[in-house]
Formats: structure tokens, C-alpha cells, sequence
């Protein structure tokens, strides 16, 4: 790609892109190519001017040279793109907004008294036909109103004001629309697929592969915990599929050979080989809209507040406007009321308000599945760590590898990272990080791999039975024996790692130590959290009681719990919901997930395992705690400002109809005041909660 530096910083970098006429599917694809490399922190795209913009680590000279290397219209980078609908959709709605309102002017300023009367008329029968269906449903609703408000303001012969109403109606109508549908076009790329490498057999081995270069008919090997990249069919093996961000079903559901998969459902047990249907895993980006749009996951218990009361207040303003017509016996004064309603307000700002809240969720690296859960994160007053990956670092890094029965370091290491490789989660990484760094080649050794939850790896290699996992696993599940002569070496294990201990044929032939360490801002944030509400901190992990018991009192937590299965941490919380808790749990792992399905908001650290983020309400990202400060910071702030909605919207709507009755105000300024402060109160509610967009500061 041949492009020009217009001006460039410290790690931030503009271009113009030449000889290229940029379509905005070109601009997907070239963003979405550029935000996939590593060296490239955040690649932005404008298909108007043909610019790029990205911001960047490491060497100047790396990045020009990634900006240098692309190639436009290769097939390869399409399955890069999530979405093709982001651009579109706002050219789509930038489009209609300015036909809106360069419309409107244009008719004020050049279209002829009769004629602008005549077309005012002639919009005016989509509102009056609304209204009409209303009544003739039996249905007292907002829609009833706008018919009488522009029916009256017709007859009346003050086509201004039936026109200016049925303006501002369209306006709300399209800023309503544009931002939800933005919002869930983010939130659904959000949730999308994100999968890099995926397991192909090929020639009776395995090989791991950019899932841009999976073809249909390839056969993909998913395992426990693993996402389903492709749709495609079980061509063997058997496992049981958690389908629920897809289908809503809370159980998993048994696929044998023959059963179909679905693209972004995740293996929860078991392990199959599929043959794929599809290139990339696109088709996974359209369910998710789907099943948005289908469901009312978007919206929170706020939200529907806010529809009942704008409807059930109708029959209000209508005996306000009945009233003040047999008081007074003064049309004009009967009008002014009319012009009022509160259903506007009320059904414009608080989907609004919550929506952009998830916007800004997305600002700071979190992703929020629905509207509902951040309601219920203001409420909440219980939070459960996981400790693993969650309070302490995402990376743990293997320090020691201490041998048994006649084996060497280098043999231990290997045949770990050759089962490990095949499980996403932070001590499996550690293990695979670790042979790689020190040059050792694991190739496909084992016959079959399988995964016990929360418990470790067995499999066979060379005949024997080889495991790897926790000491409960090796030790008391499988029955594994240390040798006589190495007991000491054994009892010698520093207490300060975490332990991965491996053994072949029951006996132990090798123990892996891990450091884990706290990560350095987890008190801090904890100490956030108390601030915003949260009353009760908890932190559950699989370790042993003397390594929890020196995590637990560095980060500074109310209780902890040691030696924990999957099982446990799912108990305890359905036992601190029902003593009347709110609880969010947080976790990384496969193990996390019955605790993040049983919690009322689960928090999945996106970096974990891909049935935590499935599972999980909300992600965020691994880099840092803090996003869970700003999380709560906003939910906190979300519920503040609806309640002013609610106060601004009710006060000043009465006060506008108080002062119509008492013949202060004449009808078409009613109309205006009223239509002018439902764009004010929305065009607030969608300004971000957080001043500046920072998340509050935090104190160790």
C-alpha cells in the first residue's frame, strides 16, 4: 500500500492513502487488518478522506513497514472483519439526518405558504392513522396523543406547529434508532467470534493454524472449554455444547457425530473433531444480531419502567386537557395542554442513557452484554475473586521444574507443554510460554487428551497414562505415588508457587512451580470497589490454605476460601443470593463458569477461557483491575442520572402543562419548550457519565 505521512508524533502516526479509491468495505478491511497487529495498539480508518490513523508500539520503522506490506482486495483478510454494517450504518443514519433537517429548512425558506401547508397535511396522515389504531385497539397510548396534537394544531389551521411537532417526532425517532442500533452493532462485535488459531487434523496429526486459512471441509479439533470457530458437522467424538448466548438454552447440549455446530457456542465437555461449512466464522457475527434484536436482553427493568409509566401517564394529560377545556371553557388553553406529554421524554432518555452507558463501558476496554446488568451492578454489594488470572497476574511465569524417577527437566517440561498447549488457561499458557523460551519442541506425542474440570490433563503416551494437575488430581483422584527415595526433595518444594505436578504410570515424575504474583494495582481496586458500594469481598481459588491465606492478606479481602472445586464457588454464591446479596463473580477459567451462570452479573477477564466470556454478562480486558472501578463507577452514575431523568422529565412536563392551563403559555410554544427539552434531556443522557473519560483515581 502506497501512502503519505501528513504529520506524525510519538507513537501516533497519520497517513493518506494513495491510488486507492476507498470503499468502505476496503476501509473494514483495512482497519480490522491493521487493529490484528501486534506492534499496532489502535488503527482508525476514514473512508471520506482516505486517511488512516494509527498509534503504535516499538519501532517507527515496524509500523511503516506493516502500513507498507498491505495489499488491498485479498480474499484472506475479509474473514478479519467482524462486521461489514459499522460504516454503513452511519452513513446510512448520517444520511437520513441531514435529508431531515436540510428538508425542513428548505421547505421553511423556499416552499410556498399553500404548498407547505398541502405537504404538511400529507405527513401529517401517518401520525393520525397511529393514533386512530390506538384507539380503535382499545389502546390509550403516546400515539394517541401525537394524533390529537397535530390533528387539533390542523384543524386549527396552525400548520407551524402541527409541522414543527411532527419534525421534532421524526428527529427523536431517528436519533433513537441510530443510537440503539449503533449500539448493538458494538455490542455485537464486541461479542463476536475472536478466535486466531484453531486445531486442524491433517495426515493423522494435529496442527494449529490461522483460522484464516481453514477451508470448508477442513477438520477442526475442538476440546473442554474451546470455542466453536466454524459452523460444521460432528464427524466424531462427543461432547456436550453450551448453545446459550445463541439459543437461550441453560443446559448444554449433547452433539455425537451427525449433530450440527454453530459458530460461537463453546465446548463445555468432551472433545470432537468437526468438518467445517464455512471460511472464517462470519456467519457468527449475524446470529449474535439476531438474537439481540430477538430478545430483551438490551433492555434493564429501568427501561421498561420507562415505557409503562409514559403510556399509563396518557389517560393523565388527556384528563388535564379535559379539565382545563371545562374549566375554562378556552380551546386555545385546552390545546396547550395537549401539546404536552411525557412519553417522549420518557421513552427517548432512558434507553439513551442506558445505552450509551454500555458505549462508554466500551471505552474502557469492558463489554456489557445487556442493560440489565449494569443496573444490577449499581445494586450490588458482594464481589467473588477468582484468584488465578484474576487478583493475580494474567501470566504467570514458570520459575522451577524439579524432576522425579529418572527424568530430566528438559523430558518434564516437554511432554507438559505438549498436553498443556491444548487448554486455554494461564498456568497451561505459563507451561507452553515456558518450553517455547527454552527452545524445546513438543510435537503431537499423546494419543487422546482429556480435560477434568478444575482437576488437570490425562492422557497416554507410549502406553502410559500420563497426567498432569493439582495434588488433589494426581495424588488422591488418580492415586499416583511420589517415590520413596525422592520424599525429601518432594517435602523440599517451596510453598511460595503454585504447583503443577506430573505423573506417568501412578508415579510422579515431575513437579512444575509457577509464579503467580498479586497483581499490583488488586488492592487498590478493592478498596475502589468499597468506596462505590461493594460491602463484601471474597476471594475463592483451588490453591492450598497457606498460599491463599498470604494472597488473601496482601490484597486485603474479607474472607477467603482455599482448596475450592467448581462446585464451590457455584454454592456460595447461590447461598449469598439467597441471604439477599447482589453478587458479582469474577474469573478467567473454565472452572469459573457454573459461578459466573449462577451470579447475578458474571465478569469474565477476556483473556481467559472462551466458556468464562461466553458464560460471563461482562469482559474486560486483562491488562488491569481498574476497569472494574470504572465499571461500577458508571453503573453507579447510570442510576443517578435516571433518576433526574425521571425528576426533570416529570417536573418540568407538569410545570409546561400547569402553565398552558393558566393560559401563560399559547400552544405552539408548549410544543416547542416541551419538544425542545426531550432533545435537550436526550442529547444529555447520552454524554458520558465518567468526567473526561477517566475512571475515578485509586488508593492503595
Amino acid at each position: 500500500m502506497k501512502c503519505t505521512i501528513l504529520h506524525e508524533g510519538k507513537g501516533r502516526m497519520r497517513v493518506h492513502v494513495e491510488n486507492v479509491r476507498m470503499t468502505l468495505h476496503r476501509a473494514d478491511v483495512l482497519e480490522a487488518y491493521l487493529n490484528h497487529k501486534d506492534a499496532i495498539v489502535h488503527a482508525a480508518v476514514y473512508e471520506r478522506t482516505g486517511d488512516v490513523v494509527i498509534t503504535y508500539t516499538g519501532k517507527r520503522t515496524a509500523a511503516i513497514a506493516i502500513l507498507a506490506g498491505y495489499k488491498f482486495d485479498v480474499a484472506e483478510y475479509d474473514a478479519l472483519v467482524t462486521s461489514a454494517d459499522s460504516r454503513r450504518l452511519n452513513r446510512e443514519y448520517q444520511d437520513k439526518m441531514f435529508d431531515l433537517v436540510a428538508g425542513r429548512c428548505l421547505r421553511k425558506l423556499f416552499l410556498p405558504a399553500p404548498l407547505d401547508a398541502a405537504y404538511t397535511a400529507f405527513r401529517s396522515i401517518r401520525f393520525l392513522w397511529k393514533g386512530v389504531r390506538c384507539v380503535l385497539s382499545r389502546r390509550l397510548e403516546v400515539e394517541v396523543l401525537d394524533a390529537l396534537s397535530i390533528g387539533v394544531s390542523l384543524l386549527r389551521g396552525d400548520f407551524g406547529t402541527a409541522g414543527s411537532v411532527m419534525f421534532l417526532l421524526n428527529l427523536g425517532s431517528l436519533l433513537e434508532e441510530w443510537t440503539r442500533k449503533k449500539s448493538l452493532d458494538d455490542l455485537a462485535r464486541s461479542m463476536a467470534l475472536n478466535v486466531d488459531k484453531v486445531w486442524v487434523r491433517s495426515q493423522g496429526t494435529e496442527v494449529l493454524v490461522p483460522l484464516t486459512k481453514v477451508r470448508s471441509g477442513d477438520e477442526v479439533v475442538v476440546r473442554s472449554g474451546n470455542m466453536i470457530p466454524l459452523d460444521g458437522t460432528v464427524l466424531e467424538g462427543e461432547a456436550m455444547v453450551n448453545q446459550a448466548a445463541l439459543t437461550g438454552e441453560a443446559m448444554p447440549v449433547r452433539k455425537a457425530e451427525g449433530s450440527t455446530l454453530y459458530a460461537g457456542t463453546v465446548v463445555e465437555e468432551g472433545e470432537c473433531v468437526f468438518i467445517a461449512k464455512a471460511e472464517g466464522g462470519s456467519n457468527r457475527y449475524d446470529k449474535i444480531v439476531a438474537m439481540i434484536e430477538e430478545s430483551e436482553k438490551l433492555k434493564s427493568s429501568t427501561e421498561n419502567r420507562a415505557l409503562v409509566l409514559a403510556d399509563k401517564l396518557v389517560p393523565w394529560c388527556l384528563g388535564a386537557t379535559v379539565v382545563t377545556y371545562l374549566l375554562t371553557r378556552n380551546a386555545t388553553r385546552a390545546i396547550s395542554c395537549l401539546m404536552v406529554d411525557f412519553s417522549c421524554a420518557l421513552k427517548l432518555s432512558m434507553p439513551l442513557a442506558v445505552l450509551s452507558a454500555m458505549r462508554e463501558c466500551g471505552s474502557y476496554h469492558i463489554t456489557v452484554k445487556g442493560g440489565k446488568y449494569l443496573e444490577a451492578l449499581s445494586q450490588a454489594d458482594t464481589i467473588v475473586f477468582d484468584k488465578t488470572g484474576t487478583l493475580t497476574r494474567a501470566t504467570p511465569q514458570v520459575v522451577e521444574v524439579v524432576p522425579f524417577s529418572g527424568c530430566n527437566e528438559r523430558k518434564v517440561l516437554q511432554l507438559a507443554a505438549c498436553l498443556e498447549e491444548h487448554f486455554p488457561h494461564s498456568m497451561a499458557n505459563a507451561v507452553v510460554r515456558a518450553a517455547k523460551e527454552r527452545g524445546i519442541s513438543h510435537e503431537e506425542m499423546h494419543s487422546e487428551v482429556e480435560y477434568i474440570v478444575a482437576h488437570g490433563i490425562a492422557s497416554r503416551v507410549g502406553g502410559q497414562r500420563v497426567v498432569i494437575g493439582s495434588h488433589h488430581f494426581v495424588f488422591e483422584d488418580e492415586k499416583c505415588t511420589i517415590p520413596t527415595a525422592e520424599q525429601q526433595k518432594f517435602d523440599a518444594l517451596k510453598p511460595a508457587y503454585s504447583h503443577l505436578y506430573m505423573a506417568a504410570s501412578g508415579q510422579l515424575v515431575g513437579v512444575i512451580c509457577i509464579s503467580d504474583p498479586l497483581r499490583p494495582e488488586a488492592a487498590a481496586v478493592l478498596n475502589g470497589l468499597r468506596a462505590l458500594g461493594i460491602r463484601n469481598t471474597v476471594m475463592m481459588t483451588g490453591d492450598s490454605e497457606r498460599t491463599a491465606a498470604a494472597i488473601a492478606k496482601q490484597v486485603g479481602v474479607d474472607r477467603f476460601f482455599a482448596e475450592v472445586l467448581p462446585e464451590d464457588k457455584a454454592n456460595f454464591v447461590q447461598q449469598a443470593k439467597a441471604e439477599g446479596h447482589t453478587v458479582v463473580m469474577i474469573g478467567d477459567g473454565i472452572n469459573d463458569s457454573p459461578a459466573l451462570s449462577a451470579a447475578d452479573i458474571g465478569i469474565a477477564i477476556n483473556s481467559g477461557a472462551a466458556i468464562a466470556r461466553e458464560i460471563a454478562d461482562v469482559t474486560i480486558k486483562a491488562d488491569s483491575l481498574e476497569e472494574l472501578v470504572a465499571l461500577k463507577a458508571i453503573a453507579n452514575s447510570l442510576q443517578k442520572r435516571v433518576h433526574a431523568n425521571y425528576r426533570f422529565v416529570l417536573t418540568f412536563n407538569s410545570a409546561l402543562i400547569a402553565l398552558g392551563a393558566l393560559g401563560i403559555l399559547q400552544p405552539a410554544s408548549s410544543a416547542m419548550l416541551h419538544n425542545l427539552s426531550t432533545i435537550g434531556i436526550s442529547l444529555k443522557s447520552m454524554t458520558n457519565l465518567l468526567p473526561e473519560n477517566k475512571a475515578p483515581q485509586l488508593k492503595a
